[in-house]
C-alpha cells in the first residue's frame, strides 16, 4: 500500500504518516520548508516500520504540484490513499489580513486540491481514496482564523465536486474536520493563548476531554476504508460534540 500525505512533516500529517508507516506501508511525505521537522518525521515513520519517500514541494504553486506528482509517479503506479493535510497558518482578522497572504493560504489549503487531483489521476485507481483534512473553523467563526477557516470551507466544497467526478472511476473523496488540537500550526496561530484555548475546549467538551491526535487518525482510517465504500463527498467532524 502506498500513501501520500501532504503537510506530512508535523502535526496531523505526521501522525497520519506514522500510523500508516506502522502498518508497514510506503509513505510519501510532502513538506514545504522545515527540513529538520521533515527528517524527524522520516525517522519516526521508518522507526514505526514504514518506508518513506520525502518530497520537498510547495503545493500552493503549480511547479510544486508538478514536482510532487512526478515524485509520486516514480514511487508507484497505484496510489491507495492521498491525504491532503498541507496548511499555511496565517493569522489575522478579515478587516486586517494582507490580501496576498490570504491568497497564499487559500492556494495551499484549498485550491491545490484541484491540480493535485488532476495530476495524480493516472495513479488513482479503483479503490483509491482521497481524504482532505479540515477544521471546525470552516463552519463557525474563530478569531484571527480568516485565512484558515474559510480556505478549509472552500476545500470541503471542492472535495464534494471531486467526489462526484471521481466516483465513476471507483475513487472516493471525503473530508475529516478536526476540533481544537495541539499541533504546531495551532500554536503558531494562537501563540501564548494556545494552551488556554486547548484547556477551554477540553473543559467545555461534552465528551469530557480534549481531542487527541489518535482520534483524527482513526477517522481518516475509517473514511478511507472499504467499510465506507459508499461514503462520498462527506465531512466527518471529529470534535467530541463541542460544535453541536
Amino acid at each position: 500500500m502506498t500513501v501520500l500525505v501532504t503537510g506530512g512533516s508535523s502535526g496531523i500529517g505526521r501522525a497520519i504518516a506514522e500510523h500508516w508507516g506502522g502498518l508497514g506501508h510506503d509513505v510519501v511525505i510532502n513538506y514545504h520548508a522545515n527540513d529538520a521537522a521533515a527528517q524527524e518525521a522520516v525517522a519516526a515513520v521508518e522507526a514505526a516500520g514504514g518506508r518513506t519517500h520525502l518530497v520537498k514541494a510547495d503545493v500552493g504553486s503549480q511547479a510544486g504540484v508538478d514536482a510532487l506528482v512526478a515524485a509520486v509517479a516514480e514511487v508507484t503506479d497505484s496510489l491507495d490513499l492521498f491525504v491532503h493535510c498541507a496548511g499555511l497558518a496565517v493569522t489575522g482578522s478579515a478587516l486586517e489580513i494582507d490580501p496576498e497572504r490570504l491568497a497564499q493560504a487559500i492556494a495551499v489549503n484549498a485550491t491545490s486540491l484541484v491540480p493535485l487531483a488532476q495530476g495524480l489521476l493516472p495513479v488513482l485507481k479503483p479503490g483509491s481514496s482521497l481524504v482532505y483534512i479540515s477544521s471546525r473553523g470552516a463552519r463557525s467563526y474563530v478569531p484571527s482564523y480568516v485565512a484558515l477557516g474559510p480556505s478549509k470551507a472552500l476545500g470541503e466544497a471542492l472535495v464534494r465536486y471531486l467526489a462526484v467526478e471521481l466516483a465513476p472511476r471507483g475513487v472516493r473523496a471525503n473530508t475529516v474536520a478536526a476540533g481544537a488540537l495541539d499541533t504546531p500550526a495551532f500554536r503558531t496561530m494562537f501563540g501564548d493563548r494556545a494552551q488556554d484555548r486547548l484547556d477551554a475546549a477540553a473543559g467545555a467538551n461534552p465528551s469530557g476531554r480534549g481531542l487527541a491526535m489518535s482520534d483524527v487518525v482513526a477517522a481518516v482510517e475509517l473514511v478511507s476504508s472499504p467499510a465506507c465504500g459508499m461514503v462520498q463527498g462527506q465531512t466527518l467532524m471529529v470534535d467530541g460534540g463541542i460544535s453541536l
